[in-house]
């Protein structure tokens, strides 16, 4: 088909989707899968759609959580519509295959930068805490960055940190710079106000993730007294605003009990969240809390929880280390997504603090074919089990020998860790984890 008229055709389903988004979700969501089905390639998550399709017949939990994005601002609504489902996971999906066809590396679905190493607060067990906070990406490294992006098809960018909100302004210059991209942060929520919410519904494309480790008990001692009750502020105000927003949740040994209760589950989506991502704890930097790794048994608590949660509440769960088998094993090194530090170090992952490229030095795609990333293309999956899909976590002989046959450098520039003390941290809970994956 002549490129112009496929370009015009995906136009086409794109304005008839949006109009479908609006009015009655009963009548129109039913159009909006049917045109999705026309204009997506044959397989292409299949299987969520297929489980949209059920929601929709049964009125189930996530039936629920669709009409709760309907309950959002109506411009913010439109714009997530056109940013992520269509310019970040159609069109820009398929500009991504073309690229990894004539490249011949992996091309990211998503990038995650680093605005800032500044944090306002000092979390234990937290990396950020040991990069200090003196290291920045200018507004046009990122514009840089986001430009490059776009020309390989990824419009979905994630911001971590440090803090990412010490750089609101800046944040919220790059929403109206790429008003075609979609972009999620990870923050503590501390400093989320009332002008903040205002500047979100102005440019209609940034969605906070706001993280979350607990009850007021647990989450305060790993963060700090008095985060909790910030936190809860912060989800009033976005609520009140009909504003999207998610949580996010490291579990760690001592918080696995709050963390994995239909409590907490309720507190979450009481609080208006539509999603919540779940972090293991990673033991990075030479001063990490290893007692912080949660047990086989705790990490098998997380597993069987959500799982059973996501047929009952509606709240867009994803465990990041345990729903490894929907992905397809690690999902790292360009292969869905990358991270670049504060410093522009171009890293596979963002627990992964080795880097062979700097983007200060070169592109995107030069970092994509450096031998690091290559090594992560050329390998993954790391392991059969995709319970054990890590290659620091639960296969770290596959990073020592990555790191080693590259000559990646360590990016904590306040305290250099080299991959065999990190992975001398993991190699033991590699090996007790082992049994439980290979049972589940």
């Amino acid at each position: 088909m002549n490129p112009s008229i496929k370009d015009n055709m995906q136009n086409f389903a794109i304005q008839q989707a949006l109009k479908y988004i609006e009015g009655s979700p009963e009548e129109n969501i039913p159009k909006l899968m049917a045109l999705v089905d026309k204009f997506t390639p044959a397989g292409w998550y299949e299987s969520q759609r297929g489980a949209i399709r059920s929601a929709i017949n049964e009125k189930n939990n996530w039936y629920q959580l669709i009409l709760k994005v309907y309950d959002l601002d109506p411009g913010v609504r439109k714009a997530f519509f056109q940013n992520f489902l269509f310019n970040a996971s159609l069109r820009g999906s398929a500009v991504q295959e073309s690229a990894k066809e004539r490249e011949g590396c992996n091309i990211p679905w998503a990038i995650l930068l680093d605005p800032t190493s500044a944090c306002n607060l000092h979390c234990t067990g937290c990396w950020a805490a040991e990069y200090g906070n003196q290291l920045n990406l200018s507004l046009e490294d990122m514009d840089s960055i986001i430009r490059q992006g776009k020309q390989l098809g990824t419009y979905m960018y994630i911001y971590t940190g440090g803090e990412p909100l010490v750089r609101k302004k800046d944040l919220i210059r790059i929403c109206e710079m790429h008003p075609d991209c979609e972009f999620l942060s990870f923050t503590n929520g501390t400093l989320i106000d009332e002008e903040f919410c205002q500047e979100m519904l102005r440019v209609k494309n940034f969605v906070p993730a706001i993280s979350l480790e607990g009850f007021e008990t647990a989450n305060d001692g790993r963060r700090g007294d008095g985060v909790y009750q910030k936190v809860q502020a912060a989800m009033a105000l976005l609520r009140k605003h009909k504003l999207p927003f998610g949580i996010s949740t490291c579990y760690t040994s001592k918080n696995v009990d709050d963390v994995s209760s239909e409590a907490y589950f309720d507190l979450m989506v009481e609080n208006g969240a539509l999603f919540v991502w779940f972090f293991h704890y990673m033991p990075v930097g030479n001063d990490a809390a290893v007692e912080l790794l949660p047990t086989p048994e705790q990490r098998e608590k997380m597993y069987l929880r959500i799982r059973e949660f996501r047929k009952t509440k509606p709240i867009f769960s994803m465990d990041f280390q345990n729903d490894a088998e929907y992905v397809g094993g690690c999902i790292a090194g360009g292969r869905n997504y990358l991270h670049i530090n504060a410093k522009g170090d171009v890293e596979p992952c963002v627990f992964i603090h080795y880097s062979d490229a700097n983007i200060h030095q070169v592109s995107l795609l030069e970092a994509l074919k450096r031998p690091l990333f290559m090594a992560y293309h050329d390998n993954q999956p790391f392991n059969e089990n995709m319970l054990r899909p890590c290659p620091m976590l639960e296969n770290p002989e596959k990073l020592r020998k990555m790191v080693r046959d590259t000559g990646a450098a360590s990016t904590d520039y306040q305290s250099p860790e080299s991959a065999d003390h990190l992975c001398d941290k993991t190699t033991p809970y590699a090996e007790g984890w082992k049994t439980t994956a290979d049972k589940l």
